[in-house]
C-alpha cells in the first residue's frame, strides 16, 4: 500500500473543507495540491462558486482542464485563502518550498492571501529545516557569480537541470540553485541575507506565513494551527 499517495490525497481533500462559495483561492503547486484540485473540481461541479489564482503554469493548465474557474491575479483585490504544499515544515511553521520550481509565484500569491493552508504528507514534517536542499531562484545572467556568493555561506549550490545538457528554467525565465544547507538555525535571518545578494530573486524559505498545516498520516489527517 502506497501511504504516500493516500496521505497526500487525504491532506489535499481535507483542505477543500476550508473553501466556501465566493472565495478567491490561491492554487498552489505540487503533487499534494493536485489531489486538492481534483476534490475542488468536484465541489465546483456540485455548485461551489470560486475563482482560482494559480501559482504555476502547470497548476493553471490542470485547473482549467478540471473546470475550476481561473482569474487574472492582477484584476483581483484580495486572495481569501491560499492552499499550497511544502518540501519541509518545522514546528514553527517555517517552510522550505520550491522543489517543483514555482517558489516565486507561490510566494507572491501566498503572501497576498488572508490565510495560508499548507498541505503535506507526514514525511515533510521536520524538527529543523535544511535536510531538503533550499531552492533559490536567480537571474540567469552571471549565475556562476551568484552561486559563488551563495557558496560563501558554506554550501555548495547545484544548478538545477532537466538533463545533462538542459538547464531547468522557471515559469519566470530564471534559473534555480539547489543549496544543501543541512541545518538552518535561523530561517528568517538566512532568507534576509540571501535576498540581499545581487542576482538572487527569491528563496524557498517561507517564514511566518503559514496559518494552518494539514498533514496526512496513514490515511488520516492532522490539522495544526499556528499559535497566535
Amino acid at each position: 500500500m502506497d501511504y504516500s499517495v493516500i496521505n497526500k490525497r487525504a491532506a489535499g481533500e481535507a483542505a477543500v473543507d476550508y473553501i466556501v462559495s465566493g472565495m478567491t483561492v490561491g492554487l498552489g503547486s505540487g503533487s499534494t495540491v493536485d489531489y486538492m484540485l481534483d476534490k475542488l473540481a468536484e465541489k465546483v461541479k456540485e455548485g461551489l462558486k470560486v475563482q482560482g489564482v494559480p501559482t504555476s503554469k502547470k497548476t493553471e493548465k490542470l485547473a482549467k482542464h478540471l473546470g475550476i474557474p481561473i482569474v487574472d491575479f492582477a484584476t483581483i483585490t484580495k486572495v481569501d485563502l491560499a492552499i499550497d504544499g511544502a518540501d519541509e515544515v518545522d514546528p514553527s511553521f517555517h517552510l522550505i518550498k520550491g522543489g517543483g520550481g514555482s517558489l516565486v509565484r507561490e510566494k507572491i500569491v501566498d503572501a497576498n492571501a488572508q490565510q495560508l493552508i499548507i498541505i503535506i504528507d507526514e514525511t515533510k514534517k521536520v524538527p529543523q529545516l535544511g535536510t531538503y536542499p533550499l531552492p533559490i531562484e536567480i537571474v540567469p545572467f552571471g549565475w556562476q557569480k551568484t552561486a559563488e556568493a551563495i557558496a560563501a555561506f558554506g554550501v555548495e549550490p547545484k544548478l538545477r537541470k532537466l538533463s545533462e545538457q538542459d538547464v531547468f528554467v522557471s515559469d519566470n525565465g530564471n534559473y534555480i540553485l539547489d543549496c544543501p544547507f543541512k541545518l538552518i538555525e535561523d530561517p528568517h535571518s538566512l532568507h534576509q541575507q540571501l535576498k540581499q545578494l545581487v542576482g538572487v530573486i527569491e528563496t524557498g524559505l517561507f517564514t511566518s506565513m503559514a496559518d494552518i498545516v494539514i498533514a496526512g498520516e496513514e490515511g488520516k489527517v492532522e490539522k495544526l494551527t499556528k499559535e497566535k
